[in-house]
């Protein structure tokens, strides 16, 4: 275990330093603002939340986010947030939602990895089950940009040295969706699984 540890931290130390020393300057990458996602997508209708707090977002360092809650008659609303990293070599890096979420009272109690279906690829993702007093919630979440969806987060610090080297580009972004379970763990699944795969099509534009 402290082995791996070590493997661990020396990875992350080793592409902190490398994406933020490399000489080369980022690459330009052309993209779409999130604000410009569909609030419609499929049946589902969005609704902007409130803007994050300026100190909020000075921690995340996002360049570009979105924060919505899309609903759809007779089904529970999904929560979605989506923040996009122009560039990770100062410092600036993505913020696993299991870091952020103990702070704001909420625990995860299940952990797990989804295998999702969407444009007819499957691409995995972060599952897990999140609890505050007698509420649940399941959140999916993963790694976009640069022509990859990534659920590990150390893989994908991995892939962002390759890629600082390779291509000249740090860009990259992560998407968090929250739905209430308001019955069984299952049927939220079932849920959030259907408005991922509707949801998927229009990410590239914006997480290119």
């Amino acid at each position: 275990m402290a082995r791996r540890a070590a493997v661990i931290v020396a990875v992350l130390l080793v592409a902190r330093f490398y994406t933020a020393h490399l000489a080369s300057s980022e690459a330009v990458v052309q993209r779409e603002p999130l604000s410009s996602l569909p609030l419609t997508i499929g049946s589902w209708q969005g609704q902007e939340e409130s803007p994050l707090a300026d100190d909020v977002l000075a921690q995340l360092g996002v360049d570009d986010y979105v924060n919505r809650e899309y609903f759809m008659a007779g089904f529970a609303p999904v929560g979605v947030y989506i923040g996009y990293y122009a560039s990770q070599r100062q410092g600036d890096t993505i913020h696993s939602p299991q870091n952020c979420l103990p702070g704001a009272g909420w625990r995860p109690v299940e952990t797990g990895i989804a295998d999702l279906q969407a444009g007819g690829r499957t691409v995995r993702v972060n599952e897990f089950v999140i609890q505050k007093g007698l509420d649940r919630q399941l959140v999916f979440y993963w790694y976009q940009g640069r022509g990859r969806v990534v659920a590990n987060e150390y893989r994908n610090k991995a892939l962002l040295m390759i890629d600082a080297a390779r291509l000249h580009r740090t860009n990259g972004g992560l998407v968090r969706l929250i739905a209430p379970i308001s019955s069984t763990s299952a049927d939220a699944k079932t849920q959030l699984s259907a408005f991922a795969a509707l949801l998927f099509p229009h990410l590239d534009r914006h997480l290119p």
